[in-house]
């Protein structure tokens, strides 16, 4: 069965809405999210623009910083600095990946824990939002296909419902990069569900896939065939690739549809839910600056 994850995200965008027109009212100043993009990346600047239009429906102010040349590292603290600095910013977010000279985890060092909304610094309040939406994709199957019960309000108080869920179910995650594998088991692991991490340099990786019962990819590339998968799997892709000119994941949809029992779609899967979540964090993020 496929996973629109645009039906989920549209849930979630209504839900929004009402929060943000809330907070308008309590607080008289729109939520501000400032927006870093270095360099002249197509595939980047497309990810931007996702996130503004969807700022726009919010009625949230967005905000580009764009840096078609790579700024030396202190110029780009002092950005950060001044803008975190900014009582009228609400969020901080910097798109990645980075270009080398500025990719160090240091850099989340210079933004308020509560306007790094993306759950990199090491003391940020927030959940990274890809890792909620893998969260909402599993929910949403376990707690019976509704849609209405399948966001992650409090991943705190709803660390039990995962670990229940997985607790007999072997989870395979394959990627470990800073935008998918990463935040995303950093997540799986505040939500109690144990994993395994496989990347390119795993000795025999489609071993590790042929177990699993929950596969979640993160590479960009194609690399799971249906040879790989047991029937009944949850497959679930957050890698984007090019092909022909058409955005596709870490599968070919028409391989594995009559494999796995549930599965997301590239596009129309995460990628919906992950941008939504990231606009949640930033209703957190102002909910809780005084």
């Amino acid at each position: 069965m496929i996973i629109e994850g645009k039906k989920i995200a549209a849930f979630l965008e209504k839900s929004l809405k009402k929060e943000v027109s809330a907070l308008k009212k309590k607080k008289k100043k729109k939520l501000h999210l400032v927006t870093f993009l270095i360099g002249q990346s197509k595939d980047q600047i497309s990810f931007v623009k996702i996130k503004a239009k969807v700022a726009k429906k919010l009625g949230i102010v967005f905000e580009l910083v764009h840096l078609k040349t790579v700024p030396s590292f202190e110029k780009f603290m002092q950005l950060l600095k001044e803008k975190s600095d900014d009582r009228e910013v609400t969020g901080i977010l910097i798109q990645q990946p980075l270009p080398a000279a500025l990719s160090t985890e240091s850099i989340y060092d210079y933004i308020p824990d509560l306007k790094e909304i993306e759950g990199h610094g090491r003391k940020s309040p927030f959940t990274p939002p890809i890792g909620l939406a893998v969260l909402t994709v599993l929910k949403f199957i376990f707690s019976g296909l509704k849609t209405k019960n399948a966001l992650v309000e409090n991943l705190e108080k709803e660390r039990l419902f995962f670990k229940r869920m997985c607790k007999n179910k072997r989870t395979v995650l394959i990627g470990r990069g800073i935008t998918g594998g990463q935040p995303i088991g950093l997540t799986l692991s505040q939500a109690s569900i144990n994993y395994i991490n496989i990347n390119s340099q795993t000795p025999s990786p489609a071993t590790y896939i042929q177990e699993a019962d929950i596969v979640i990819s993160a590479v960009g590339k194609k690399v799971i065939l249906p040879t790989m998968l047991k029937p009944g799997t949850i497959l679930i892709n957050v890698g984007l690739r090019n092909e022909n000119n058409r955005l596709k994941g870490d599968y070919d949809e028409k391989e594995i549809r009559d494999i796995a029992n549930y599965y997301t779609p590239t596009p129309g899967g995460v990628g919906p839910i992950d941008v939504l979540y990231l606009y949640k964090n930033l209703v957190d993020a102002a909910k809780m600056q005084k």
